[in-house]
C-alpha cells in the first residue's frame, strides 16, 4: 500500500510520544516521498519508519544524535568498507569523511518500503564539492549519487544494515575516476 504525503507528514506525531531525551530530535526528520508497508501493517511499522528517518536525518546533518538515537548500541554495518571501523564509530567516520569533500551533503529518502522488521530505503544525495577527498581540492561542483539501504529494527533502532551505493557515479563526480 503507498501512503500519502499527508499521512506521512502526520508521522511526525510520533515525536511527541518519543521519550523527551530524544523528543526534540523528531522534529526536524526528513520525510520519505513514498512509504510502502504490507497492507495492516500501519501501526507495526512505526518504529521501522521512524529509526529510519532518524538514520535519514544523520546523513542530513552530520549530527552524531541522530545516529545515537537511529542505531542499537551493538550495530553491524553487514557491508562495511575496508578500515572503516565497525559500528557507531565506523558510521561516524564515514559521515566526517563525506563532509570533508561534501560539506552540504544531503540525504533525500526517495522510497521506503517496510516489511516486518526491515526497511529497504532508496536514498539520493546531493550537495556540492567544495571540500577536498584525498589530494582532490573541490571546484563547487554539483554532486549526486544514489545508494539503497536495507535495515533490520529492532526496538525501534537500526541493528543491522546492508549498504549499495553508486560509487563509481560518485568517484566520477569528484574527479577521482574518468569519466
Amino acid at each position: 500500500m503507498i501512503l500519502s504525503q499527508s499521512f506521512v507528514r502526520s508521522l511526525s506525531l510520533i515525536a511527541v510520544f518519543a521519550p523527551a531525551a530524544i523528543a526534540s530530535v523528531e522534529e526536524t526528520l526528513p520525510t520519505p516521498r513514498s512509504i510502502i508497508l504490507t497492507a495492516g501493517q500501519e501501526q507495526t511499522a512505526q518504529p521501522v519508519i521512524l529509526a529510519a528517518r532518524r538514520y535519514a536525518a544523520f546523513w542530513n546533518t552530520g549530527e552524531p544524535r541522530y545516529a545515537e538515537a537511529a542505531l542499537t548500541q551493538n550495530f553491524v554495518d553487514r557491508t562495511l568498507p575496508s578500515g572503516r571501523p565497525q559500528g557507531l564509530m565506523g558510521v561516524l567516520e564515514a559521515s566526517k569523511n563525506f563532509r570533508a569533500a561534501i560539506p552540504d551533503l544531503r540525504a533525500e529518502i526517495e522510497e521506503l518500503l517496510v516489511v516486518n522488521d526491515r526497511a529497504i530505503v532508496r536514498y539520493i544525495f546531493t550537495g556540492h564539492f567544495t571540500g577536498t577527498f584525498k589530494d582532490l581540492k573541490g571546484d563547487g561542483r554539483e554532486i549526486s549519487f544514489r545508494a539503497v539501504d536495507i535495515y533490520r529494527v529492532q526496538n525501534g533502532q537500526i541493528s543491522d544494515n546492508w549498504h549499495l551505493e553508486d560509487n563509481l557515479s560518485l568517484m566520477q563526480q569528484l574527479g577521482v575516476v574518468k569519466r
